[in-house]
């Protein structure tokens, strides 16, 4: 079995792959860079065991992370939970991607995982979404080279700076469902411009990026915001909650030794 995990500024997505390389579970835990190596342990322990999972027979483990600090500290836990082997995604590891930018050895793990999870599974040219903490866009071509992309804040990222840099608007809970496009109160008008308006700012920058690298572009979203955003696009785009975690997989493999 191989462990993944995928490491954003808010939450940390745990995956468990069996021998046939089919997803046993998805999970995800609040990401805490206070904890100690034993109390990640402790949790990873207790997530396999909520699905079961023994913690024997892993033949390795995967990590990318956006909190550096936490690298250290995660690979401990894992060595320690499962003692296995543990793969960093990081500079120098291979990914399979054409990295095109002006220094890929700074391009983020969440996004090198991204572009290796959509090449995989999607018709290029592709345009990538991660909606998390922030908001990224990744450009790749129909040769398969990551062009670059866009970073933007976070839906709730820019619902808190919204309340928090206003004297008269409320700090609004983070619930973003069932809004209409003209609020008929501060809360709703808020939401209302949050959700609708990044959904304009989405299927604007689906259309520029068209433009940059053709009309047949595969538009694909991850993230746990992403189906609350998609759902008000008028663009087709395919949301793909595993996307990172199937990209860990694949670069797990390309990796390992053989067999």
């Amino acid at each position: 079995m191989i462990f993944t995990v995928d490491v954003g500024n808010t939450n940390i997505v745990t995956g468990v792959f069996d021998n046939d390389e089919k997803l046993v579970f998805t999970a995800r835990m609040a990401t805490q860079s206070s904890k100690t190596a034993d109390e990640y342990a402790i949790d990873f322990k207790n997530i396999l065991g909520l699905y079961d999972v023994d913690t024997k027979g892993f033949d390795g483990a995967i990590i990318s992370t956006v909190v550096p600090s936490l690298m250290p500290v995660l690979k401990e836990a894992i060595k320690k939970l499962l003692k296995c082997r543990v793969i960093v995604v990081s500079s120098g590891i291979k990914t399979g991607l054409n990295i095109k930018i002006d220094d890929p050895a700074i391009l983020g793990a969440d996004l090198v995982c991204g572009a290796v999870g959509a090449m995989a599974k999607y018709p290029l040219p592709l345009i990538v979404f991660d909606m998390g903490t922030a908001t990224t866009i990744s450009a790749i071509d129909r040769n398969g080279c990551f062009l670059g992309g866009t970073i933007f804040p976070g839906v709730k990222v820019s619902l808190k700076a919204l309340s928090s840099g206003t004297a008269q608007l409320p700090d609004i809970n983070t619930e973003l469902n069932g809004m209409s496009v003209i609020g008929k109160n501060s809360a709703d008008s808020m939401k209302s411009g949050i959700v609708f308006g990044t959904a304009c700012m989405v299927d604007g920058m689906i259309e520029r990026y068209k433009e940059e690298i053709g009309s047949d572009a595969t538009v694909v979203a991850t993230g746990g915001i992403a189906p609350t955003i998609v759902a008000h696009c008028k663009n087709d785009i395919i949301i793909d909650e595993t996307l990172l975690t199937d990209g860990l997989l694949i670069i797990y493999k390309k990796n390992s030794p053989e067999k």
